[in-house]
């Protein structure tokens, strides 16, 4: 299992408490910065993470901000990509099942280190159930 991470300075300590989990995990974790809290423009960061989910480099990735807002928009400008923010585990379990996100996107300012792990394994733990939610899935893209 392979996974991008991103943040912008609001992020960046939620990311290394995350990417430390992830590891101890044995999940292989790309982390595409910030690497300082320094005051920075978040699309770089998920720009690269969304690049790494849509080119198939990794499994699936998380962004991380200070509300999520600013990075899921950014990573869903991307054709391949569903960036979904997640703030409770149940979303992150949705997100998957019923839109088989391949991005989740974490609110740094608004949930705790370990509700962000929480949130994670939901997400790690949910199975796209296709179906109906196939369908959908289908009509997200713009032609």
């Amino acid at each position: 299992m392979k996974v991008a991470i991103g943040s912008d300075h609001a992020g960046y300590s939620l990311k290394g408490y995350i990417t430390e989990h992830l590891e101890d995990s044995n999940i292989e974790v790309l982390d595409y910065g910030t690497h300082s809290e320094e005051s920075i423009d978040y699309p770089r960061f998920a720009h690269s993470v969304a690049n790494s989910v849509s080119t198939g480099e990794v499994d699936y990735g998380i962004l991380i901000c200070g509300s999520a807002n600013g990075v899921s928009m950014t990573a869903n400008k991307h054709a391949k990509i569903r960036c979904a923010i997640c703030w409770k585990p149940e979303l992150a379990t949705l997100a998957k099942s019923h839109n088989n996100a391949n991005i989740i996107a974490l609110p740094a300012r608004f949930i705790s280190e370990e509700l962000a792990v929480e949130i994670i394994n939901a997400y790690r733990s949910a199975q796209f159930e296709g179906g109906r939610h196939q369908r959908r899935v289908e009509k997200i893209p713009c032609t």
